[in-house]
């Protein structure tokens, strides 16, 4: 039995956005992860796609916005979707308070992913005109993950319809 009581979990922040670690897959072969994400107010993922893994999402706080190729929704508090491997996905801050939802992973090992990038963030300083996004070490680590970076049609749109900070990617 792996326990996580309310508010605990280790956290890392990636600027707007975060990760609170619940459920580490190494605690059950590796079947599923659970995480906690925070959502400063105009915060926007960069837009990617997975290879290897699924992600359900729950609504704890806040609204939040999510895009999967063609397909858009803001859910509030109570609200759930899948985002399937395969497809192109953004999740964002759509409203004026701080969001979080519970994000479930299977199958797990992706989790780890949230702590690397934490990582880099701290440790790599990007030459002059570049951004994080742009370096090797960004595109390794993405790699390693089975994890795509795009920058599809609709960002524009989303981001200025919610008045996001746009990701960089």
């Amino acid at each position: 039995m792996k326990v996580v009581r309310s508010g605990g979990g280790e956290s890392v922040a990636i600027g707007g956005f975060g990760a609170v670690f619940k459920l580490h897959s190494r605690d059950n072969d590796g079947r599923v992860a659970i995480l906690e994400h925070p959502f400063a107010v105009g915060t926007i993922t960069a837009p990617h796609l997975h290879t290897r893994e699924d992600e359900h999402s729950v609504v704890l706080e806040g609204q939040i916005g999510f895009r999967s190729d063609n397909d858009e929704i803001v859910l509030g508090p109570g609200g759930y979707i899948t985002k399937p491997r395969g497809r192109m996905h953004a999740m964002w801050n759509a409203g004026t308070t701080p969001g979080r939802i519970v994000e479930i992973i299977t199958p797990g090992g992706f989790e780890s992913y949230f702590r690397e990038l934490s990582e880099l963030f701290a440790a790599v300083e990007p030459p002059a005109g570049m951004s994080l996004h742009e370096t090797a070490e960004f595109t390794e680590l993405a790699e390693r993950y089975g994890l795509t970076y795009g920058d599809p049609d609709w960002l524009d749109d989303v981001v200025a319809r919610y008045g996001l900070t746009p990701p960089t990617h």
